[in-house]
């Protein structure tokens, strides 16, 4: 690939692992102890995993309608099934690749006996636990914000978990309008996918939407020709509101079909989430 690869440890035996477009947080314990060697261990193998889908990112580019029946890799198939599970036309197994690498990542240590697994790719997460614990995980109203405007907790009930966000002003494109779109999902390839899918259905038309051809903004771009939002000036509050109802409209097809399990969009201060987030929170 060409990239540095560089592992730090970070306090409390957390560990951070950084490779080109990839920076990835691991996290993970045998009961209350936190297993910094095997975090060191995950993330020496991240490195492997991103280079496996380094090597197929051409045929990732493209709609999944348009790969390749030889296609074996199973990180590869992982977001070539993320991708058809949405099933929008112009969106790429590449919308998946963050939260598969997560994803990849926190199955090795789950499968190496670790109780609760952590790794956070970007913003992208990846939960493993098998005991008692639950996780709380920050919800943020802007993805260019540090701050969370809400909290929720991920109980022990299910074994995997997977948290995504997307919107403007994010790492990639988008056709919408979402300050940030964050969705819960089994597997965090799926969430990534379907962050991306309700951030690109929460759009409204309007004089101060500016919106450009992807590869104008990103000659590298995965999505050639399709038009993505560059900036959003003031819009009216019926505005906003349009725009979060074909989100939320976006996410409940996506829980109908069992893809995700709810999702919480927000444009400008103004939000929408679905039951699964309202039942979820902590504040």
């Amino acid at each position: 690939m060409g990239f540095q690869q560089r592992i730090k440890v970070l306090q409390g035996g957390d560990v951070l692992a950084e490779c080109g477009p990839m920076r990835l947080v691991i996290s993970s314990f045998l009961g209350k102890v936190p297993q910094r060697e095997m975090n060191i261990r995950a993330a020496e193998k991240s490195f492997e995993y991103l280079e496996q889908v380094a090597g197929a990112r051409e045929s990732l580019s493209r709609p999944y309608t348009d790969l390749p029946d030889q296609m074996r890799e199973p990180l590869a198939l992982e977001m070539v099934c993320s991708a058809m599970a949405i099933g929008d036309a112009d969106l790429t197994p590449m919308a998946a690749v963050a939260g598969t690498i997560a994803d990849a990542v926190a199955n090795y240590l789950a499968g190496r006996g670790m109780t609760k697994v952590i790794v956070n790719n970007g913003g992208d997460v990846a939960i493993r636990l098998q005991g008692r614990d639950s996780v709380t995980v920050g919800i943020r109203q802007d993805i260019r914000s540090t701050d969370f405007s809400h909290v929720i907790s991920l109980s022990p009930e299910r074994s995997s978990w997977g948290v995504a966000t997307s919107g403007l002003g994010g790492r990639s494109l988008t056709r919408g309008i979402a300050s940030a779109s964050t969705v819960i999902a089994r597997t965090a390839s799926a969430a990534d996918a379907a962050a991306t899918a309700v951030a690109n259905a929460c759009f409204v038309k309007d004089g101060r939407v500016i919106q450009r051809a992807a590869d104008l903004i990103d000659p590298a771009t995965d999505i050639p020709g399709v038009s993505v939002t560059l900036e959003v000036g003031h819009l009216e509050e019926s505005k906003k509101s349009l725009a979060l109802q074909r989100a939320r409209e976006k996410a409940e097809e996506l829980m109908e079909r069992y893809v995700i399990f709810g999702a919480f969009v927000a444009v400008d201060g103004k939000i929408v989430m679905t039951n699964f987030f309202r039942e979820s929170l902590l504040n």
